[in-house]
């Protein structure tokens, strides 16, 4: 025995020896890296005149930025900014040295991120671009709808042989878990208000309900009619023609997709490098084309372009006079401080307090990208918005999503800005009861209480909550819904009435919620942050900075240690999108934090493909 506790020490000892010196060795290796990285910044790859821009789509394109910054070893989640990608367009199309624009390369959507509102910002981008003179080429092989849109505003647009445009259509298919619950004896009891506010009905129905049928798919109209009409002008066709290729092949193969006019000839990627190397001086050679990668060219670019501005508008001086800061409000609402990838109330509220007590901060752009999630949460975050708007001003950029509690954080703006296929609107409450009681007795499991008061044990899952303690719930829901009313009138400067005939929980395209009054105008971030600088009566003297902050190395070789060891393993195929879409609807049923239990938040559903 003595033996055995004297090896087993030993290999303790060793192990932490190990892992000390494993995690010392990582520090040091990535501290090189950033050294390194810092060197290689600094100088940069040359931009060769007349290189082409490659926009490769190969990612997933974020509203905020990465969370951390590791120079030109990237943030290590697959993703780019969509400030990134508009500034380094906007720039390039004024800069001699760029002779054009290369898009390659398949999205890669994730979250919140790479949604059509988003998309059609660096589409506009991309037209600016074209507008200014200059060519954009296109090479795809598989390409999803959200790619073809983009690469659709190319002069050249070639598909692979053995390619596709897989664009049958939007389609939007949520999963209901109502037979699931009731096959383990879980109970589900709803409090709601507003006939569309549909977010509850994956909890207690088996298939759609008949409203929010009809919302979704005036959703998916509204958003396809904004996407084929942006496609149909550049290609030369018109909306209903690009309808009829698209009912008649749904998987469009290359030589129909030639037939039809979506695409301007069938070529093998070697076939696009070599005309590309052609147009770039090096016809013949065993060089690649003149190239510059839009992350590289971007670092270069932002003296350049830093700030964005109206077409027309003289270009930000970067000067000290005064800043606006743009402020990410990206994910689901929740309760604290959250996660990555969350909008935590405290957090976010408490980064709008310094912002309104910093007197260097001129103006305030809120770009919301959330279906909402807390009420309590909302409402904290709304405080702030209010707060900030009596001593400078503060308007909304409204990207993907921006509904339910993502609305609500957005009603006081001074102007609220919002794309065609943004989703917004979706004014209305709802809590969620659950209970365990059949499924516990299942196992054997049973419950009692003592308590001091009628309502003592009213939030519990241990049993159903009776209709007394339902009523009680109703109650708060009504008055939470009121509250939320009562805030859209306020903020948006209409009466109750005509707030509660558009509210009851349905959901809007930019371009409807513009036209009900929800929204003040049609445009992105750029638009937004043009219109703050000018409220402020900064003209082009400003500067631009953005919140939340990346990270310091510091911070994250710390959550690197912290996760030492952490590894997960992807399932191939089929399995791996089965995992992920569950993992994605046990990440919302995790968001539920909110203390009381109540909720604005867009339909769990409204998942548009």
């Amino acid at each position: 025995m003595k033996n055995f506790f004297t090896s087993m020490l030993g290999a303790l000892a060793a192990l932490v020896v190990f892992s000390v010196c494993g995690v010392l060795l990582c520090i040091g290796v990535l501290v090189a890296l950033a050294s390194l990285g810092d060197s290689v910044e600094k100088s940069g790859p040359a931009v060769e005149r007349g290189a082409y821009l490659v926009l490769d789509l190969s990612t997933n394109i974020t509203d905020a930025p990465p969370p951390i910054d590791l120079g030109p070893f990237g943030g290590g989640d697959n993703s780019v900014q969509l400030r990134t990608i508009t500034r380094a367009l906007h720039a390039a199309a004024a800069d001699e040295r760029i002779a054009g624009v290369f898009i390659t390369g398949e999205l890669s959507p994730a979250a919140f991120g790479s949604g059509y509102a988003a998309l059609k910002e660096v589409r506009g981008a991309l037209e600016a671009f074209k507008a200014a003179g200059k060519p954009i080429a296109s090479y795809l092989v598989h390409a999803t709808t959200r790619s073809y849109y983009l690469a659709s505003a190319a002069n050249d647009l070639a598909l692979d042989p053995y390619g596709m445009i897989i664009m049958p259509g939007l389609a939007s298919e949520p999963m209901f878990y109502a037979g699931t619950f009731e096959k383990y004896g879980i109970g589900v009891q709803v409090t709601r208000v507003g006939k569309y506010k549909s977010a509850v009905e994956p909890f207690t129905r088996r298939d759609m309900s008949p409203e929010n049928r009809e919302e979704v798919q005036k959703i998916l109209n509204d958003i396809w009619g904004d996407l084929i009409g942006d496609i149909a002008p550049g290609r030369d066709l018109t909306p209903e023609k690009i309808q009829a290729i698209v009912d008649a092949e749904g998987l469009i193969r290359a030589e129909a997709a030639k037939a039809a006019g979506l695409i301007d000839r069938v070529a093998y990627r070697d076939e696009v490098y070599d005309s590309l190397k052609a147009k770039t001086g090096r016809a013949g050679t065993k060089e690649a084309f003149k190239q510059i990668a839009l992350a590289d060219y971007a670092k270069q670019a932002k003296d350049v372009a830093d700030a964005p501005r109206k077409k027309g508008a003289p270009a930000p001086t970067g000067s000290s006079r005064g800043r606006i800061a743009v402020v990410y409000a990206e994910g689901e609402i929740v309760d604290g401080d959250g996660d990555t990838g969350e909008i935590g109330g405290s957090r976010l509220s408490r980064e709008l307090r310094k912002l309104r007590q910093d007197e260097n901060v001129k103006a305030v752009v809120l770009r919301v990208n959330s279906p909402g999630g807390s009420a309590t949460a909302s409402e904290v975050i709304g405080r702030e918005v209010r707060l900030i708007k009596k001593v400078k001003p503060v308007v909304v950029s409204m990207g993907s999503y921006a509904a339910s509690g993502g609305y609500w954080i957005s009603a006081f703006g001074d102007k609220i800005f919002a794309e065609p296929t943004t989703i917004t609107g979706s004014i209305g409450v709802f809590g969620l009861q659950f209970d365990v009681k059949k499924l516990a007795n299942d196992f054997g499991l049973t419950f009692d209480s003592v308590k001091t008061g009628k309502f003592a044990d009213a939030i519990t899952i241990s049993r159903p909550k009776t209709p007394e303690e339902l009523a009680v719930l109703q109650r708060m829901v009504d008055w939470i819904y009121g509250e939320f009313i009562g805030k859209v009138a306020e903020g948006r400067g209409l009466t109750r009435e005509k707030v509660e005939e558009i509210a009851q929980g349905r959901v809007w395209s930019g371009l409807e919620a513009m036209k009900v009054g929800l929204v003040d105008e049609l445009g992105g971030l750029d638009d937004a942050i043009a219109f703050a600088a000018e409220k402020a009566g900064l003209g082009a003297n400003y500067r631009l900075q953005e919140y939340p902050r990346q990270k310091e190395l510091m911070e994250v070789i710390q959550e690197l240690i912290d996760k030492a060891g952490q590894r997960s393993v992807r399932a191939p195929g089929i399995a791996a999108k089965i995992a992920e879409r569950i993992e994605t609807e046990l990440k919302t049923l995790r968001a539920l934090n909110d203390p009381q239990g109540l909720y604005a938040r867009l339909p769990y559903s409204l998942q548009i493909r």
